[in-house]
């Protein structure tokens, strides 16, 4: 049987083995691989294999990914660049977004970000993952972070698989290594609120407070940047209603304002009375607060405002909270449990789901029962209870 011969886009070339410094036999693979994707110019790709065996086999993996439009040209796109091009790319986000976005790619640009992407793996995610679970792992500015929760982690690993499905998409790299790195498992956390007994002990509290009306608006049902960007423009106390127009978030160590979460987070709601009193109290005591300080108060122009008139960082909001809470002898949940008792109580009152959803600004009502809408120890336990009941039948 006569000898097959070689296919045009091999070569047998001799060449200088780097080690002896002897010339070797080399099969030069070169091939036509389709046009680049950026600058619609020819491109070849070359491969030098040892035998012809592993030369034909390079040639058909390359001629089929140059047929299928998959071929990656070699590239020393860095892992920083990647990430850098991938933000820019999400113009449509608002700042808060962009900078939540930025803060999950920290760690993988701090650790890798030199390192060219095609020359990322899976290895270096994986391990990438341990080490935040287990803390220790430094910041650009050298700080040693504390271990990450598994939600924390697993958010950066869904960030960090988009940046490589859109490195792919965009052929930089021929796979995304992120997408089989697995999830930290975390234990189900169920929503803390409070119950009625403990809004009724916090209110009394709250009554006290010169921002009192802040955690009223939480017991209300208002995001922690709604209340913080709740304007007086937006509540009118003579019609009783209240606008969620104005959302006011901390992004990348600075506060910003934007619009509402969602479409279904700008809401109008009805004030009712216990609101109505609480919120012309705050009024009254802001109109006297600038009465005392004259020219040099604030706006005035947020329902929520410091002494000098100016509106709130939204973590000082969360610090005072705290204390509000410690103060009022209640065990602590988080501002957010506010807004997930108003839900909750509703949701026991027997408010439907759907209305309840349009009042704490979901577009989604089976979201708010999942998430919000559980069942309390009380009621839990008055349900019991109604189980013990004689059966007068069997009397």
């Amino acid at each position: 049987m006569s000898r097959q011969q070689l296919p045009p886009q091999i070569k047998k070339v001799e060449v200088l083995d780097r080690s002896t410094g002897k010339p070797v036999v080399r099969y030069r693979v070169k091939v036509d691989v389709g046009a680049h994707p950026e600058t619609g110019k020819r491109r070849q790709a070359k491969r030098h294999c040892r035998t012809e065996q592993e030369a034909r086999k390079v040639l058909a993996e390359l001629q089929n990914k140059a047929v299928t439009g998959t071929y990656v040209s070699p590239s020393k796109v860095t892992v920083e660049q990647v990430c850098v091009n991938y933000i820019a790319g999400r113009h449509n986000l608002r700042e808060s977004s962009l900078s939540k976005l930025a803060y999950d790619l920290a760690p993988l640009r701090e650790r890798h970000g030199k390192l060219p992407v095609q020359r990322l793996t899976k290895a270096h995610l994986d391990q990438l993952v341990t080490d935040l679970v287990a803390g220790g792992t430094k910041t650009a500015k050298g700080r040693t972070r504390r271990p990450w929760s598994p939600i924390a982690v697993n958010k950066v690993i869904s960030t960090i698989d988009q940046v490589l499905d859109d490195a792919l998409e965009q052929k930089t790299v021929t796979a995304n290594v992120a997408a089989k790195v697995a999830r930290v498992s975390s234990a189900q956390k169920d929503v803390d609120t409070f119950t009625e007994a403990e809004v009724d002990q916090l209110r009394a509290r709250f009554s006290k407070d010169r921002i009192g009306h802040a955690w009223e608006l939480a017991l209300y049902g208002l995001r922690r940047g709604e209340i913080a960007g709740l304007r007086w423009a937006d509540v009118d106390l003579k019609a009783k209603t209240l606008s969620i127009a104005n959302n006011r978030v901390s992004a990348g160590g600075a506060t910003v304002e934007n619009d509402p979460k969602s479409h279904a987070s700008r809401r109008e709601l009805p004030l009712p009375a216990r609101l109505v009193t609480v919120l012309r109290g705050a009024k009254k005591r802001q109109a006297a607060e600038r009465l005392a300080l004259g020219e040099h108060y604030g706006s005035g122009e947020y329902v929520v405002s410091n002494e000098i008139g100016e509106p709130y960082n939204p973590a000082v909001l969360s610090r005072y909270w705290a204390d509000a809470v410690k103060a009022a002898g209640v065990r602590h949940i988080k501002l957010h449990g506010g807004r997930h008792t108003a839900a909750t109580l509703m949701h026991l009152d027997g408010v439907p789901v759907a209305v309840i959803a349009a009042w704490i600004g979901h577009s989604d009502p089976t979201l708010t029962l999942r998430v919000y809408a559980h069942s309390q120890d009380d009621a839990l336990k008055a349900a019991g209870r109604s189980l013990d009941r004689p059966n007068k039948s069997s009397v």
